[in-house]
C-alpha cells in the first residue's frame, strides 16, 4: 500500500502530465526535463528543425548544452519550449505564459528575438513594473526577475555561432546567470 506522501507525489505528477498533455494538444512544442531549473525558449527555427529534426538538435543546441554544462548546469537541469507552433506561427501570449508556468523553471533564457518578443508579450504587465528599462525591455544580456524567475534574452544565440566575436558576447551573457541554488 502506497503511503500518503507517495499518493500526493503521484497526484502532483499526474496533474503536471495532464497540463503538459493539454498544452501539447493545443500546439505547444516542448521537451527536455520537466521542472528543470533552466527553460530555453526558441522562436527562430533552424533549417533542420523546420525539416523535422528536433528542437535544439543542431549547432545551437550543442553549443547551449556545452555552455550550460561549463557553468555548472547538468543536462538534466534544462528543458526547452518553442514560442512557435509546428507551422512556425507565434503562439498566443497566454499559451506561452501557461506553458512557462506549467514547466516552472527558475531561469528562462530567450535564445532569439522571436522568443524574447513572445516573453515580452506574455509577461508585459510584470515587465512594465520593473524599475530598470533594460530589464523591462528584455535587452539582450539583461537579467530580469519576473514572478520569481530569472529571465534573460541572449539576443540571437544561433546566429552568433558563426562569428567568434559574437560567440564571446554570448558567453559573457551566459556567465551573468547566477549559479544553481542561488536565491532569485
Amino acid at each position: 500500500m502506497a503511503s500518503e506522501r507517495e499518493a500526493r507525489r503521484r497526484a502532483c505528477l499526474d496533474k503536471a502530465a495532464a497540463e503538459v498533455d493539454g498544452l501539447v494538444a493545443r500546439g505547444v512544442i516542448m521537451g527536455g526535463n520537466a521542472f528543470s531549473a533552466v527553460l530555453l525558449v526558441k522562436g527562430e527555427l533552424a533549417e533542420g528543425e523546420t525539416g523535422g529534426e528536433g528542437a535544439f538538435s543542431g549547432a545551437d543546441g550543442t553549443a547551449l548544452r556545452a555552455s550550460l554544462a561549463k557553468l555548472g548546469y547538468a543536462p538534466e537541469d534544462w528543458e526547452w519550449l518553442l514560442s512557435v507552433d509546428a507551422g512556425g506561427e507565434p503562439l498566443d501570449a497566454g499559451l506561452v505564459r501557461e506553458a512557462v508556468c506549467a514547466l516552472d523553471p527558475a531561469t528562462v533564457i530567450a535564445c532569439d528575438e522571436a522568443a524574447a518578443s513572445a516573453l515580452r508579450e506574455a509577461y508585459a504587465d510584470e515587465l512594465a513594473a520593473l524599475d530598470a528599462l533594460e530589464e523591462a525591455m528584455l535587452v539582450p544580456g539583461a537579467l530580469a526577475r519576473v514572478l520569481g524567475m530569472r529571465v534573460m534574452n541572449l539576443g540571437g544565440f544561433a546566429a552568433a555561432l558563426g562569428d567568434p566575436h559574437e560567440k564571446q558576447v554570448m558567453w559573457a551573457r551566459l556567465k551573468r546567470l547566477p549559479p544553481l541554488g542561488e536565491p532569485i
